[in-house]
């Protein structure tokens, strides 16, 4: 008899939702706490629904910032992060999307790419004469 597998870690989209949610927060309430304790005033309700739709996994800075806020060990949230990783749950396929996480949408470029863009999005124009 094979001994049972190990429990495989929580995927961290659903986990940062329950974890929010048990302390009855909108998004909108845990991007302000986020906002108040790491210092940073820009995060907003859409990185964290981001975050709970694994559309992206959140970095170091931010998975201890949430361990903070949230009140739950970083090695849970670290391990969760991993598998969802491992998982390739991010940039799921959709309407417009390559299904490659952190990849523009077919025929998009934005800042930092090539495809005649500037950083503000406009297009370059070139002078001729």
């Amino acid at each position: 008899m094979t001994p049972p597998a190990a429990p495989r870690p929580a995927q961290l989209g659903p986990l940062l939702a329950r974890c929010r949610l048990a302390r009855g927060w909108s998004q909108q309430h845990a991007a302000a706490e986020l906002c108040a304790a790491s210092g940073v005033p820009t995060l907003s309700r859409h990185e964290v629904s981001r975050w709970e739709r694994q559309r992206r996994v959140p970095g170091g800075f931010w998975l201890g910032w949430l361990a903070v806020v949230l009140d739950v060990p970083l090695v849970t949230l670290a391990e969760a992060a991993a598998a969802t990783r491992r998982a390739g749950s991010t940039g799921a396929a959709g309407p417009g999307r390559t299904g490659r996480a952190g990849a523009p949408p077919a025929g998009h470029t934005g800042p930092g790419r090539t495809g005649g863009t500037t950083r503000g999005g406009r297009a370059r124009v070139r002078a001729t004469r």
